[in-house]
């Protein structure tokens, strides 16, 4: 059996998340194939519209890390980053973004306005979209259909 990968630990976060009524989001942030921080969305939870998994894992990784910048760290994250979090992102310099599915409606890196090529980007990471991307999807239009 292989071993699980930083996409299967952000899927159990996202799965986690959802288990909690939060959209089920899940991120990893990975410095040298060390897990640095892994986290689901906890904006209800919190009471914080900046609790996004991507916010949270980046926050927990410089706090470790006593560091405001991430450039040998990579972002494993099961939806595209919204503006808020592709802001984050580059702020941060991580150094790849890895994601599942696209998000027409709210992403901001291969959708709506793709904050990473727009002139007032200070650092773009390098972008591996569409990771396990069916997987993610689903997973969010379970969660939304069992709500309606």
């Amino acid at each position: 059996m292989k071993p699980p990968s930083f996409m299967d630990t952000a899927f159990a976060e996202a799965e986690a998340a959802g288990l909690r009524g939060e959209v089920p989001i899940g991120a990893v942030i990975v410095k040298d194939g060390v897990v640095l921080a892994q986290a689901g969305n906890r904006t209800r939870e919190l009471n914080d519209p900046t609790a996004h998994a991507e916010m949270l894992v980046i926050r927990e990784a410089c706090r470790l890390l006593r560091s405001e910048r991430l450039p040998e760290a990579d972002l494993y994250v099961t939806l595209e980053p919204c503006p808020m979090c592709a802001a984050a992102i580059s702020f941060a310099r991580i150094r790849r973004l890895y994601f599942g599915a696209s998000d027409e409606k709210g992403g901001a890196v291969v959708s709506g306005g793709r904050y990473f090529a727009q002139p007032t980007c200070h650092h773009a990471p390098e972008v591996y979209a569409g990771i396990a991307e069916i997987r993610s999807a689903d997973m969010l239009r379970q969660f939304f259909r069992e709500r309606r």
